[in-house]
């Protein structure tokens, strides 16, 4: 029963995520080579749940090269029920200027590829499967997954591996959810 929600993950021969492509809550589809040389994060999110502090690193971030990438996902206690439309409305209520992806999968048989890739490069504690929502994945300005933080992880306590990244620091891939990012040698 477990087996399709927590497939094992092989290798994946991607690079980068620039090769990977993803509709926008629009019904778009974009490349993820729209974010070549920004520093990204990639979070599963549900409209249930409060977006403030994302918002706030948006807006405090953007014009430094921060790019949000947001992914609806229902499969974590039913709160993302809405369509794409429904959606747009309550996430318009946080003035939410990040980029808003279409409802997807990230665990199971129908999971999107780019988080299939992200889980390869970037294991879970304990399991390598998202555990609940706003998983957040940040990616380098190479494309290059860099760190996985939990769904309990508050997104400002991403504040000072961004600003490392934001100000051109070369920081080594994060193996472990709990381990602090190390300086590349």
């Amino acid at each position: 029963m477990f087996s399709k929600f927590f497939k094992s993950h092989k290798p994946s021969p991607a690079r980068n995520i620039y090769g990977f492509k993803a509709k926008t809550i629009d019904g778009e589809e974009i490349s993820m080579s729209k974010y070549m040389g920004k520093v990204v994060v990639i979070v599963n999110v549900a409209s249930q749940l409060n977006y403030t502090q994302l918002v706030q690193l948006d807006e405090e971030y953007k014009d430094r090269g921060l790019e949000i990438v947001a992914f609806p996902c229902n499969q974590f206690g039913n709160q993302e029920p809405g369509t794409n439309e429904e959606i747009k409305t309550f996430v318009a209520k946080y003035n939410t200027k990040f980029q808003m992806m279409d409802k997807i999968d990230v665990n199971g048989s129908n999971e999107h590829p780019l988080y299939t890739y992200l889980k390869s490069q970037l294991r879970g504690t304990l399991i390598d499967a998202i555990k609940w929502n706003f998983t957040k994945f940040i990616v380098d300005r190479n494309g290059i997954p860099i760190q996985r933080f939990g769904p309990k992880d508050e997104p400002n306590s991403m504040v000072p591996l961004l600003e490392r990244l934001l100000d051109g620091e070369h920081v080594n891939q994060v193996f472990d959810e709990a381990e602090p990012p190390k300086p590349a040698a």
